[in-house]
Order: C-alpha cells, then structure tokens, then sequence
C-alpha cells in the first residue's frame, strides 16, 4: 500500500467514524441539533478537521440522512425482499419495521423526529428527507398492490389507506413507547396491523 493510499484510507475511516457520531448525535437530539462544534469536541477534533471531511453543516447533515436511509433499508428493505411477493413480503416489512422502531425507542427515529423538524421549513434537508420517506412508502404501496394481484388482499382496496394505517401504528408506537413510556406498545402495533390485514382480506366464498 502506497503511502497515498495509506492517507485516503485513514480519511475514510475517519469520516466514516466522524459520519457514525453524529448519526447518533441527531438520533438523539435531532438534526438540526448537529453541529460542526458539537462532533468536533466528540470526536476530539478541531473543527477544521471536521470541516476537512465535510463543506458545511448542511452537507454533513444530508450525509447523516444518506446514512440513516442506508441503514434503514439495510435492516428492512432488502431482507424483505427475499419474502414472497405479496402478503408474506408486507408481513416481513412491517415487522421489521417494529424491530427497528423498536431499537430507536431510547433515541429515536430520524425520519419521525425530522418530519417534526422539517414540516413548515423549505430547502435541500427537507426535500432528501420527503424524498426519502416516499421512497420506503412507495415500497410499502408496491407490496401492497402486490398483494392485492395475487389475491392475499382483495380487489377493492385503497393501498394509499392501507400504507397509511400501517404508518399510523408506527407512529403510535413510536408516540406511546418513546414519549409516554406505555409498556405493551410493540404488542399493540402487531395486532393492530393483524387487524388491518383481516380486515381487507378476501371474503369467504360462499361455494
């Protein structure tokens, strides 16, 4: 390895570690509560030496979305993937969805606490951020529509409202477990999706 090879190798892993921390800073306390400043002092660097790895704080801060969306479909979208179409995919989905919300629940979900965030402000953080959580709903609105053509859910259905209840339990759940610390909250958004799934199954044919 050449000594240049050397160097860019040690700037990515730094980066990557710089990326890491304030991943888990934003997580915690949002991401307009990451700052240029804040990862300097965590990661015992200047600013400057932050700086080197990111232009501005509005860069580092997509880049932390980047890496969150990344993750995200890391740990739920590809897997699911490997399901059947249909049923058995949304099921997969949706459940590894909990597991991740889950996980967050001691710090928290970017994409919910940036919609609270980014709701009324306009420019590139919230539009990657929108961009992002229509891409996982437009997965959802897929497997929904997937199974509606293969007949594990009937013809008749809205898959809009279909992915809209199923985000609703989510953000309950997150709401229930994260702010009000309610305990049973992961057992309810289970049987609150059952509940949606039986309620736009098939009907019985009467042959």
């Amino acid at each position: 390895m050449t000594i240049t090879s050397k160097f860019l190798r040690k700037g990515e892993m730094t980066r990557a570690a710089i990326l890491e921390t304030a991943l888990d800073n934003a997580s915690r306390h949002g991401l307009e509560g990451l700052t240029i400043g804040v990862l300097a002092e965590k990661m015992n660097m200047s600013k400057s030496g932050v700086f080197a790895h990111f232009g501005s704080r509005e860069d580092l801060q997509i880049e932390v979305l980047r890496l969150y969306h990344h993750n995200f479909e890391q740990e739920i979208f590809y897997p699911s993937m490997k399901e059947a179409r249909g049923l058995p995919r949304l099921r997969s989905m949706f459940a590894l969805w909990i597991e991740r919300v889950t996980k967050e629940i001691a710090s928290g979900c970017i994409y919910i606490s940036g919609a609270t965030e980014y709701d009324d402000r306009q420019g590139v953080i919230r539009d990657e951020l929108v961009a992002m959580v229509d891409a996982w709903q437009g997965a959802l609105r897929r497997a929904t529509v997937q199974a509606i053509e293969l007949g594990h859910l009937r013809q008749d259905i809205d898959p809009e409202q279909v992915v809209y209840e199923m985000y609703g339990l989510i953000l309950a759940l997150h709401h229930d477990a994260r702010f009000l610390k309610k305990s049973g909250s992961v057992e309810r958004a289970l049987r609150g999706f059952e509940r949606v799934i039986e309620s736009y199954a098939p009907k019985p044919s009467n042959a």
